[in-house]
């Protein structure tokens, strides 16, 4: 049976930052946690959040890392109880807004975040009583804004998702100003990852046709647009275009993903300090070959269709395509030169096998399979 689901209240404009308030009101949100990083507040913008909620009591956790955690998910539940307050506003990229829905569950669910995760049976277990959240996007990356899933690593070193319908954002506020002047290669690894959202949820086999019109339209735009909007952080209608890319691949993988977000997140979890998004652009090339063998992908002309999206000649431009695109804007060459070796492949492999998005990839693979993929990508 299929199930689709869309999604919740966006808004989505220059400026829209200045709605935080009337969001709060919305959704009921009286004292709220704000969840960032040092580099966003650094950056100038966690102050134009602030500035936004005049009047009301806030309390700040500025301290999630690169890849959020389970301590950080606790150090900022310490905050969330003991302000007293009653809802969460993640400022940020996908780490923010995916620390700030642990947050929702371990503020108001007993026991360790472990037990929520969704290879452990845990998303029945994420109920109504999760903290209500606000999410303001600072990358075009992730899209978690307008998702029901966090990757959070926990205590055991293990990258483990969290998924439940109970976890959107009440609000998703994006506001591409908040993302002009974004480092060129924070813009093109974040850019990289909508893109990889939007070609494989694409891809996956799963029925749910307006995910795959939202889907490829987000591809047109992230993949016409990601070059302008590395080479100038200014250029207002490229910005608007990848923050547009961004929220729609996570809209659309609701479809689930693949292979490569299988592999990203386990080498992800074995290496916490490689970028989830640059991995993403260097697993692509081999797992778009890897599935175009998979009937579904043949059946419905899958790669064609993205193809014509991003302006090609055929299917087989695809893989050579995205590494050119990789080296325009300055991505690693690979895995080794991200310092990931052979040495690493059999660990990566078993969290792949494990991670919930490797059963929703259009053609299931073997550790074989995937140990071809990793060298390919290397």
């Amino acid at each position: 049976m299929a199930f689709i689901y869309y999604v919740t209240q966006i808004q989505f404009e220059f400026g829209a930052v200045k709605l935080l308030q009337q969001e709060c009101a919305r959704v009921g949100i009286s004292r709220p946690l704000v969840v960032t990083d040092p580099g966003v507040k650094a950056a100038g913008v966690l102050q134009k959040a602030l500035d936004a909620l005049t009047g009301l009591p806030v309390a700040v956790f500025d301290q999630t890392p690169a890849n959020p955690t389970e301590a950080a998910v606790r150090a900022a539940v310490e905050v969330y109880q003991r302000e007293g307050c009653d809802g969460l506003i993640a400022v940020g990229g996908g780490s923010a807004i995916d620390c700030a829905k642990g947050i929702a569950i371990a503020a108001t669910h007993e026991g360790p975040l472990t037990h929520y995760a969704t290879i452990e049976g845990g998303s029945p277990r994420i109920t109504e009583r999760a903290a209500p959240l606000i999410a303001v996007p600072t990358t075009s990356g992730t899209g978690s804004e307008v998702a029901r899933g966090a990757i959070i690593i926990v205590d055991d070193h293990r990258k483990l998702g969290f998924h439940s319908w109970n976890l959107v954002p009440k609000t998703a506020i994006c506001d591409p100003e908040l993302t002009l002047g974004l480092p060129p290669s924070l813009t093109a690894a974040t850019g990289m990852d909508a893109i990889a959202h939007c070609m494989e949820t694409f891809m996956s086999a799963a029925f749910n046709p307006p995910a795959d019109g939202i889907a490829l339209d987000g591809l047109t735009r992230g993949w016409a647009h990601i070059e302008p909007a590395t080479r100038n952080g200014g250029d207002r209608d490229a910005r608007l275009q990848m923050m547009s890319a961004s929220m729609q691949g996570a809209m659309a993988f609701q479809k689930g993903l693949g292979a490569v977000h299988s592999l990203s997140h386990s080498l992800g979890g074995v290496n916490p300090r490689l970028h989830h998004g640059t991995l993403n652009a260097m697993f692509l090339p081999a797992v778009v070959r890897f599935n175009a063998q998979a009937e579904s992908v043949q059946q419905d002309r899958r790669l064609e269709r993205m193809a014509h999206a991003m302006g090609l000649a055929g299917a087989g431009d695809i893989p050579e395509a995205i590494r050119d695109m990789n080296a325009r804007l300055g991505l690693p060459t690979g895995l080794a030169a991200m310092g990931v070796s052979e040495s690493m492949f059999d660990d990566i492999i078993k969290g792949a096998m494990a991670d919930h998005c490797h059963k929703t990839n259009p053609r299931i693979a073997t550790p074989e399979e995937y140990r071809d993929m990793l060298a390919q990508s290397l």
